[in-house]
């Protein structure tokens, strides 16, 4: 059962362990619980979660049991870590409807039940809600050290920035921190999995859970995932790629990771499907024109994770359809062109856009999409890097599409 450390190391996963040597031997006794949270800040989680969703998978794949829990309490805090300002606290209505949501985004990942390994969903406001705030504070609140918790680098960060930094958001480490020790005492929870901005608070729950009941519990972290460029994964010109096929359709995920840049492939395949680790390496050696016979496949396992085998052949076809024989349901139109060429000209000439001047709006709108991302840039120009498959896609809004080729 401790293969899983030995796979998670291999793929690219962990980050930090506070003990791996004692992890790995506890793992090795048999299931062991673990778990990560995600506060209820919308509808959807989206593809920035997904690290820890696929190390909460492969840790049930290895025989142990993964406990996802949902924030309904800390929510109504907020996170401060690394921000620059306090989260938009939300009403209990609005936290109830994204709870719903979150609840569907697990689905496809996790197999859940009552087995020893099954996965379970807990909210952390069936313990935090009724809390009493004396006994909290002498319960809990004595076992934490203000002058270590001002050396945390996301309290340090927000304070040298003199930004304001509410007493509200400083409770949060130590409700974090008492989850932990809680899922302890009720459900036998040995490890916290979360991404490496909260290192500094899964340490402190690992702390607390000595100090209070001499419980020895481990923690470890994911990689800080950033693209090749260095863009924050999981964001795009257009918003959040969301998990969930109400707010994001299967065909424009595909689309997400075929456009993912070439130095990103190999390892993006490793973290991001189950495809053999010496097949993924095969992949991302590909070069030239061949690297984007890798992408197809990475955005078609990938897809098929989150929605289905069906649903991933389907979106690969359409996209063949129209970037390969210049189709999709209804005939594509298609122009040609040098480039590299201004995305402003092109549209004109495409027939997109009445002028440059009605191009630029649309641009201003996000209206005006490459390859289906939202342009933000007028001065913009479309290269050969874009095309995909001989051709790169323009639009504008959703039911108007040119092919631009190489004339």
């Amino acid at each position: 059962m401790n293969d899983f450390l030995h796979i998670a190391r291999e793929r690219g996963y962990i980050h930090q362990v506070t003990d791996e040597a004692a992890l790995s031997a506890r793992m090795a006794q048999g299931v062991l619980p673990a778990y990560c949270g995600f506060d209820c800040t919308a509808d959807s989680l989206h593809v920035g979660h997904l690290l820890p969703i696929m190390l909460l998978r492969l840790l049930q794949k290895c025989g142990h049991k993964p406990v996802a829990l949902l924030g309904g309490g800390t929510t109504k805090i907020g996170d401060p870590s690394f921000r620059d300002t306090q989260r938009p606290l939300l009403d209990d209505a609005q936290i109830e409807v994204n709870k719903a949501g979150i609840r569907r985004s697990f689905a496809p990942f996790l197999n859940f039940g009552d087995g020893p390994s099954d996965a379970i969903m807990l909210d952390n406001a069936e313990w935090l809600d009724g809390l009493a705030y004396i006994p909290f504070l002498r319960e809990v609140g004595r076992h934490f050290s203000v002058n270590r918790m001002l050396t945390l680098d996301s309290v340090r960060t927000r304070l040298e920035r003199e930004q304001a930094f509410s007493f509200l958001e400083f409770n949060y480490m130590l409700l974090q921190s008492y989850d932990f020790l809680e899922l302890r005492r009720r459900h036998g929870v040995a490890l916290q999995l979360g991404g490496s901005d909260q290192w500094g608070n899964i340490i402190m729950g690992v702390e607390l859970n000595r100090r209070a009941d001499a419980a020895e519990v481990f923690g470890a972290t994911t990689v800080l995932l950033t693209t090749a460029s260095g863009a924050k994964m999981g964001k795009t010109a257009s918003g959040a790629v969301w998990l969930n096929p109400d707010r994001l359709s299967p065909y424009d995920y595909w689309q997400f990771w075929r456009n993912t840049e070439d130095a990103d492939v190999g390892r993006f395949l490793r973290l991001f499907t189950e495809m053999p680790v010496a097949e993924c390496n095969r992949l991302a050696a590909l070069q030239g024109a061949e690297v984007n016979e890798a992408k197809k496949i990475l955005a078609t396992e990938a897809t098929a994770l989150l929605h289905g085998r069906e649903a991933a052949e389907a979106s690969a076809a359409t996209a063949r359809a129209t970037f390969e024989q210049g189709q999709a349901a209804e005939t594509l139109p298609s122009i040609t062109a040098t480039l590299p060429a201004s995305l402003l000209d092109l549209a004109v000439a495409a027939g997109l856009a009445a002028s440059k001047g009605e191009a630029r709006r649309l641009v201003g709108q996000s209206g005006l999409r490459l390859n289906d991302e939202a342009v933000t840039d007028i001065a913009r120009e479309v290269t050969a890097a874009d095309l995909r498959d001989g051709a790169a896609k323009l639009s504008a809004g959703r039911k108007r599409h040119v092919l631009v080729r190489v004339g």
